[in-house]
C-alpha cells in the first residue's frame, strides 16, 4: 500500500521547490500530478468562447494547454525535476475534468485528446496510473445513439440515462486503451456526484456494482486489464453512501481511495477527521476502513486535504504536512492491521481488558496469542477470554520472533514502560474499527 500527498495546493509547478521540499520533510515519498493545475475545469468549460478585451475588440480566449495538450509536458517539467531530484515518486495522475455542474456537452473528442497526451506524460515519467472521471449521460448522446454493439451489454431493465452513460464512456475509455497500453498506464473511473440546483447529488458510477460491471466490461473489450478504480471518499460522504459496501462490490477492481473530508453536503478536501461537529465525524470513516480491510485492499492512499492547506499560513505548512503523513500512515496501519499480524511468528498482548477481548474475537483463532500482561495485580494468575494473564516481567523472556501488541488505550505510557525494561518489537492494537467494537463492552475498563 503507498502513501501519496496530492500536490493541489502545496506545490507550485513553476517554483515547485518549497512545495516538494515541504513534502519530503513531513515524510511523503510518494505525490501526485494534478493535470488540471495546467488546464482547469473552469478553462475547459469555456474552451473556445469568444470574450471582448478591454478594447471591445472580439477576442478569442486562448488556453494553451486545451488548445496544445503537448504543452502538458513543459507545463511540469520544473515539477518532475524537482521531485526527480528529491527522490519524490509520480505513481498517480489526476486528469483534467470538466464541472461537476457543467453545460458543455460538445468536448468529448477534445478530452480524449487532451487526455491521450496525459497519458503518454504518465508513461515517460513512470506514473502507472491516471484518474480519469467518466462523462456524464446527457453528454454527447448523439455521437454514440447507433451503438448497437455497446447496447448489447446494457440490461432490458436499465433506465434509458444509465444505457447513454455507458455508451457515451464505452467510446470515451475504449478511445484511451491503445494509448494507455503503449505507455504502460492503467485508466482509474472515479464514482462521481452531480450538482443539481446548488445539491450534490449521485451520478456516473456512484452505484458499486454498477462500477464494477462497466469495468468487467471494458477490460474485456480491451483484452487486458486497462482499467481499474479509483474511489473518491468526499463523493461517497456527499452522496450519503455506504462506503463498506461500495468497496466491497468493486473488490480487487478497487487501485486508489481519495482521502478527503467534507460535511457531508458541500464539496471540500479536508484533512481527515476534521470535519467534525459534537465530537462527531461527518464522513463514516467507520465503515469505509472495515470496507477497505474487508477486501485486503493494497492500492494507492492519495490524501487529498486541499481546502486545509490553502487555508493555513504557508508558515504553518510544515507541521501541517507531518500531522497529514501521520493521518495518512493510520490509515495504512488501520487498513493493513492484518499484515502486521502476520509480521510476527509469535505474539503476546498487553492488557486485559475490551481491546483484549475484541482482538481475541476478530483475530484470537487465526494469530493465537502466547498470553497477556496487564499492570493490575489482582489479573496475575486468571484467565481472560481464555489466556493466561502475567505479570509484565514475563515479557523479558519472549523470543527474538515474538511481538508485543498493546491493548490499551494508554499506548504511548505503557510503550515508555516496555522499553524501559528492554522489551523490542512493540506494536499497537487498536480495536476502534474492529466490527465487534460496539459490542459486550466490559464496564469501567
Amino acid at each position: 500500500m503507498e502513501i501519496i500527498c496530492s500536490s493541489a495546493g502545496i506545490v507550485n509547478p513553476f517554483r515547485p521547490g518549497q512545495g516538494v521540499m515541504d513534502m519530503v520533510d513531513a515524510g511523503f515519498q510518494n505525490t501526485s500530478l494534478e493535470f488540471d493545475m495546467s488546464c482547469s475545469s473552469y478553462e475547459l468549460e469555456h474552451y473556445g468562447e469568444i470574450r471582448k478585451d478591454e478594447e471591445g475588440e472580439a477576442d478569442r480566449l486562448f488556453l494553451p494547454v486545451s488548445e496544445h495538450p503537448e504543452e502538458v509536458r513543459n507545463f511540469f517539467a520544473k515539477m518532475h525535476g524537482e521531485c526527480v531530484r528529491n527522490y519524490l515518486r509520480i505513481p498517480v495522475a489526476q486528469a483534467p475534468c470538466l464541472p461537476r455542474d457543467t453545460k458543455r456537452g460538445d468536448l468529448a473528442g477534445r478530452l480524449t485528446e487532451i487526455q491521450k497526451e496525459c497519458i503518454r506524460f504518465c508513461g515517460e515519467i513512470g506514473c502507472g496510473y491516471i484518474v480519469v472521471r467518466p462523462l456524464y449521460a446527457d453528454y454527447g448522446t448523439e455521437a454514440v445513439r447507433e451503438d448497437t454493439y455497446a447496447n448489447s451489454f446494457c440490461s432490458d431493465n436499465a433506465g434509458t440515462v444509465w444505457e447513454g452513460e455507458w455508451r457515451i464512456n464505452r467510446k470515451y475509455y475504449l478511445g484511451l486503451a491503445e494509448t494507455a497500453r503503449e505507455n504502460g498506464v492503467m485508466v482509474l473511473l472515479e464514482n462521481q456526484c452531480r450538482n443539481r440546483n446548488g445539491r450534490m447529488v449521485r451520478s456516473v458510477c456512484s452505484d458499486g456494482e454498477e462500477a464494477a460491471m462497466w469495468l468487467d466490461w471494458l477490460n474485456q473489450e480491451a483484452g487486458e486489464q486497462r482499467f481499474g478504480f479509483c474511489m473518491d471518499v468526499g463523493v461517497l460522504s456527499l452522496c450519503g453512501q455506504d462506503m463498506y459496501e461500495f468497496a466491497l462490490a468493486l473488490g480487487d477492481r478497487l487501485k486508489a481511495v481519495v482521502l478527503r473530508d467534507c460535511d457531508g453536503q458541500n464539496e471540500g478536501s479536508l484533512l481527515p477527521f476534521t470535519c467534525a461537529c459534537f465530537g462527531k465525524p461527518r464522513t463514516d470513516w467507520l465503515r469505509l476502513l472495515r470496507g477497505l480491510r474487508e477486501i485486503g485492499f493494497d492500492g494507492q492512499l492519495i490524501l487529498d486535504a486541499f481546502d486545509t492547506v490553502v487555508t493555513f499560513s504557508p508558515l504553518l505548512r510544515p507541521p501541517l504536512l507531518r500531522l497529514a503523513k501521520a493521518t495518512a500512515d493510520y490509515f495504512q496501519w488501520q487498513i493493513g492491521i492484518e499484515n502486521l499480524l502476520k509480521k510476527y511468528r509469535k505474539i503476546v498482548l498487553f492488557g486485559a481488558g475490551n481491546m483484549c477481548r475484541n482482538y481475541m474475537k476478530c483475530y484470537g483463532e487465526k494469530y493465537p496469542p502466547l498470553f497477556t500482561c496487564d499492570n493490575n495485580e489482582k489479573t496475575w494468575g486468571t484467565v481472560f477470554c481464555g489466556l493466561e494473564v502475567k505479570a509484565p516481567g514475563a515479557l523479558k523472556d519472549l523470543p527474538e520472533d515474538c511481538g508485543v501488541f498493546i491493548c490499551n488505550i494508554y499506548y504511548r505510557e505503557i510503550k515508555r514502560q516496555l522499553q524501559a525494561m528492554g522489551v523490542e518489537n512493540i506494536e499497537f492494537f487498536n480495536d476502534e474499527y474492529m466490527p465487534s467494537f460496539y459490542f459486550d463492552r466490559l464496564k469501567g475498563v
